[in-house]
């Protein structure tokens, strides 16, 4: 399978390690110099498992022909592209590895046109606008993949299987760093997940940008809260409080989030059908763009069926 990874936006390292994932090899002196100490850690820790069956990273193509030409180097990546469209007649997956949603639409529209198959990193979409754009284009029969890795990593998925014990859930609180947009949906993606995908009623922000607190009521009568504060130590964690226990999961495994999710991802494209529900990530961005209607609302309680 011929994949070309698109797209690179300020702090994001994806396009570096998610090829080197895929490929199973990468030029450490390359990945040592992308300005992500974190990756040449992982992928270090993590050489016997790199790979995923025939897949490969064929062709990349970012804004900047230099950030290009680094990435290929560093993944082995054999086609740089000089134009985001010479890649729509050669590959047979698209990876919009962009993690700021205001640019998807445009990034991604030739290859939805071209009914190539397109995961998008999260957040699919930061406005209704091109949210609607999306499930147009997945009701019109388009291949779309798009969630945070949150969703497929070990700590939820061992945490899954413990639920039951738990009793009946009562209450989640989700704990994080840096902004509501890119980071957010990092922690509605796991609470999520662990909650079975349930749908939302109503979002309320009683914070700031800088201390975003996010109330979430449950069509099932559970609540959440999300506190994502951009000046607290880095964290990722969520508290589950059932009838008979309570649980907390921290998050620290990116390597296996990533390769699982990058995993699913081919898996659906060899399928011909993704294996994530497009709903679950709708109900996700539409919370996430609740959240932020509320705040610049001074906190007014948005239902989600006027999303």
């Amino acid at each position: 399978m011929k994949i070309g990874m698109i797209g690179m936006s300020e702090g994001n390292g994806h396009p570096y390690s998610w090829s080197a994932i895929i490929n199973g090899r990468y030029d450490k002196r390359t990945i040592a110099a992308c300005g992500f100490p974190v990756i040449a850690q992982y992928l270090a820790e993590n050489e016997d498992t790199l790979g995923i069956d025939d897949a490969r990273v064929t062709h990349i193509w970012t804004q900047d022909p230099v950030s290009s030409q680094k990435i290929a180097r560093a993944a082995f990546i054999e086609h740089v592209c000089a134009d985001l469209n010479d890649l729509t007649g050669v590959v047979d997956a698209v990876i919009l590895a962009r993690d700021d949603g205001d640019r998807h639409v445009e990034m991604a529209e030739p290859f939805l046109k071209a009914k190539i198959p397109v995961f998008i990193d999260k957040p699919l979409a930061i406005n209704l606008a091109d949210l609607h754009y999306f499930i147009h284009q997945v009701d019109a029969g388009a291949f779309i993949m798009s969630c945070s890795s949150m969703r497929y990593a070990t700590e939820t998925m061992a945490c899954s299987r413990e639920l039951g014990e738990l009793g009946a859930l009562e209450f989640a609180v989700a704990v994080g760093k840096k902004d509501w947009f890119k980071y957010g949906v990092h922690m509605l993606e796991a609470m999520f997940t662990l909650l079975g995908d349930p749908a939302v009623k109503s979002v309320r922000h009683f914070g700031n940008e800088c201390q975003n607190r996010v109330e979430i009521l449950f069509a099932n009568g559970l609540t959440a809260v999300v506190f994502l504060y951009r000046d607290i130590a880095p964290t990722f964690q969520i508290s589950l409080y059932g009838r008979e226990r309570w649980q907390l999961i921290e998050y620290n495994d990116w390597y296996a989030m990533f390769r699982r999710n990058l995993a699913e991802f081919v898996s659906g494209v060899r399928a011909g059908k993704s294996r994530l529900n497009f709903d679950a990530t709708v109900n996700i961005v539409k919370t996430l763009i609740a959240a932020d209607q509320s705040r610049r609302q001074n906190g007014a309680v948005i239902e989600l069926e006027t999303v």
